[in-house]
């Protein structure tokens, strides 16, 4: 299936025409239309499968039919520094053909980058890729607006839970706001993963691959 008859705007179409996509994978061909339609989903797609794309896309067709402000409207959580930075160039790639921004939030930097990380929460990138401990350091203060966002995606969960973030993952959710659009995505599904789709998410699609 091609791009084109997912439902992503025609803006983002002709960037990835440009770019050499034709084809979507199985993990976009079933989640783009799902996020596009607003829904919560829960898609459970291994490593190598083209589900940051699956995310991503979608997420950067919404952006673009929304006014833009200078507040953060999208919050992905991933795992580790280095999934996070693979996700922001990604992101960096298929924008360009957008007004969208984003920024990278993790930890190991030092001060000058932990007060870059704070000046894009503040103000305002449009998309934000952050690992859990690093967020919660910024969230501490109460420079970060979190009213702002629209879209919760959660890479790799199982991972994180693995690494003992569910503590922090909740904690995260809680201080956004209630009407938001969440995605899980997951390499497994254990119960835990159940439980916290079970409090994150809203009558959410499913996918399995």
């Amino acid at each position: 299936m091609k791009f084109d008859k997912l439902g992503l705007n025609n803006q983002l179409e002709s960037g990835l025409d440009m770019m050499g996509f034709e084809k979507a994978t199985p993990i976009q061909e079933k989640a783009i239309p799902i996020i596009l339609q607003g829904k919560d989903l829960i898609a459970c797609a291994q490593t190598g499968t083209g589900k940051t794309a699956a995310f991503v896309l979608p997420i950067l067709s919404l952006l673009s039919e929304k006014k833009q402000e200078n507040k953060v409207k999208a919050l992905i959580i991933a795992p580790t520094r280095e999934l996070a930075k693979q996700i922001d160039m990604q992101i960096e790639g298929f924008s360009y053909y957008t007004n969208s921004s984003s920024y990278p939030i993790y930890g190991g930097g030092t001060g000058p980058e932990f007060e870059n990380q704070k000046q894009a929460l503040i103000k305002g990138t449009d998309i934000i890729i952050c690992t859990p401990g690093r967020l919660m350091a910024h969230l501490k203060f109460n420079y970060f607006d979190t009213n702002s966002i629209d879209y919760l995606i959660l890479d790799e969960a199982d991972r994180m839970l693995d690494m003992g973030f569910y503590d922090d993952i909740i904690k995260i959710a809680d201080k956004l706001p209630k009407k938001r659009q969440t995605l899980l995505f997951s390499a497994t599904m254990p119960p835990k993963i159940r439980e916290l789709a079970n409090k994150l998410l809203k009558n959410p699609e499913n996918i399995s691959l």
